[in-house]
């Protein structure tokens, strides 16, 4: 197998040469540039497979070469600081097939550079849309979710409050990461008390406490090549945290009363809707815990703070729960996305999700009304109502843009779907100052 040809660009000497010594032990050839305008001549000077760049350089910002590298024939890796996951969200849209996270194992890094020189691809090929990308928001975490599942990432963090998506979140990474054929293990660490959960995760030995009858793998070894999702984590008690700590840091652990000491290869993604800046002030969760987990955070929001996916991730759950009941989706009038639009979602994502499936167990097909959904939404849509003229206004209004939206902005496209005519479309756009 031929070994590619890799250039370090890199204004950190001691990080360059350690990268260079480290794959040359595995017969990786490779060379470094100390600044943006070196490492662009010597990509042009000689053949170059692979590129390892860095986002700050001393003249210019890492990010602006990948194009310039891209058209010599180079695949690029970026190389981020610490939680720096906007600026490699947008390295990847730029033509970068993956990130890795200073500080990283050598082994991340030889990992990257073989499947190069096999010639498949570094990132698993991207599945069908998860969800509707309808703004920023859900655009913005959507891209970020693909990045980080795509990186080497070994340790994961997602914050955010109950019922805004964070399990789901975790089983999206994985199933967009090259570990997707492996376990994916889920902990609900606030389920179990701690000298439990010690075992279930690390295993058991016989005889290692009252009750092991028989010795059992615990759920790091049930994970092992995938993903161990650490749900709660807040909710651990501080000696459990400590023993937490440890693996993270030398992805070594030993079952309960064994002396033999195991290797783990897993991604750990652990959530929390708590807030642990406050517990550590509190004393009760390790600083140093939530450092070790805080390299890679992603923080999902309120679903109140991004209304305008309401209506797109309704309709996206309607067609999910439709196909999971072999039923026909059930479709909104818009009086009841009205409703909908009014709600302030105190579950968030959940409760959006669990009232759209309980709509198409009950209503299966049909054409969902105000008096099909709960009371709540009702009274949620009457409080937020004005003068019967302002609220159709908004109802039309909300319709228009949904259906721009839609349709990419094609103003044939989205009078097709609305069932009028593309005149009738402008005179109502220009009406409501939208034009």
């Amino acid at each position: 197998m031929k070994q590619p040809q890799v250039l370090i660009i890199d204004d950190e000497p001691n990080f360059v040469s350690s990268m260079i010594f480290g794959l040359s032990a595995h017969g990786i050839l490779a060379r470094g540039a100390a600044s943006a305008a070196e490492g662009l001549r010597e990509a042009r000077a000689r053949a170059t497979d692979l590129v390892i760049l860095d986002h700050k350089l001393p003249d210019d910002m890492g990010i602006n070469l990948i194009p310039q590298l891209r058209a010599g024939g180079a695949d690029i890796v970026m190389v981020s600081a610490h939680g720096d996951i906007p600026t490699a969200v947008e390295a990847v849209k730029r033509g970068a097939l993956d990130f890795l996270i200073k500080p990283f194992d050598l082994d991340d890094l030889v990992g990257v550079v073989q499947r190069t020189a096999r010639g498949t691809p570094i990132v698993s090929p991207p599945p069908p849309p998860a969800v509707p990308a309808a703004v920023d928001t859900v655009c913005d975490l959507d891209a970020t979710t693909i990045v980080v599942a795509r990186s080497s990432a070994r340790v994961v963090l997602l914050l955010g409050p109950s019922g805004s998506g964070k399990g789901y979140t975790a089983r999206r990474i994985h199933e967009l990461s090259m570990r997707a054929a492996r376990p994916f293990v889920v902990v609900n660490c606030a389920a179990l008390p701690s000298d439990l959960l010690e075992s279930e995760l690390f295993g058991a030995e016989r005889g290692a406490f009252t009750g092991a009858h028989t010795s059992r793998m615990g759920l790091i070894e049930a994970a092992e090549g995938g993903t161990l999702f650490l749900d709660e984590i807040a909710e651990t008690a501080l000696p459990f945290q400590a023993k937490l700590l440890g693996f993270l840091e030398s992805r070594r652990y030993r079952r309960l009363g064994s002396s033999e000491e195991r290797e783990a290869d897993v991604r750990v993604i652990a959530a929390t809707n708590r807030d642990l800046e406050k517990d550590i002030a509190e004393g009760r969760f390790r600083l140093d815990l939530f450092y070790r987990l805080n390299v890679v955070p992603i923080t999902l929001p309120r679903l109140a703070d991004h209304a305008a996916d309401v209506l797109p991730l309704a309709r996206h759950f309607a067609d999910l729960a439709a196909a999971a009941n072999q039923a026909p989706p059930i479709v909104f009038a818009p009086a009841a996305e009205a409703a909908l639009l009014a709600h302030d979602w105190p579950g968030n994502v959940r409760e959006l999700s669990n009232l759209v499936e309980r709509l198409t167990i009950l209503y299966p097909g049909e054409n969902i009304e105000p008096h099909h959904l709960p009371q709540a939404l009702g009274t949620d849509a009457r409080a937020a109502a004005g003068p019967m003229e302002a609220r159709l206004e908004k109802t039309e209004r909300d319709i228009l843009e949904h259906a721009l939206r839609a349709a990419s902005g094609h103003k044939a496209r989205a009078a097709e779907a609305l069932g009028i005519s593309r005149h009738a479309l402008k005179r109502r756009l220009k009406r409501l100052g939208m034009l």
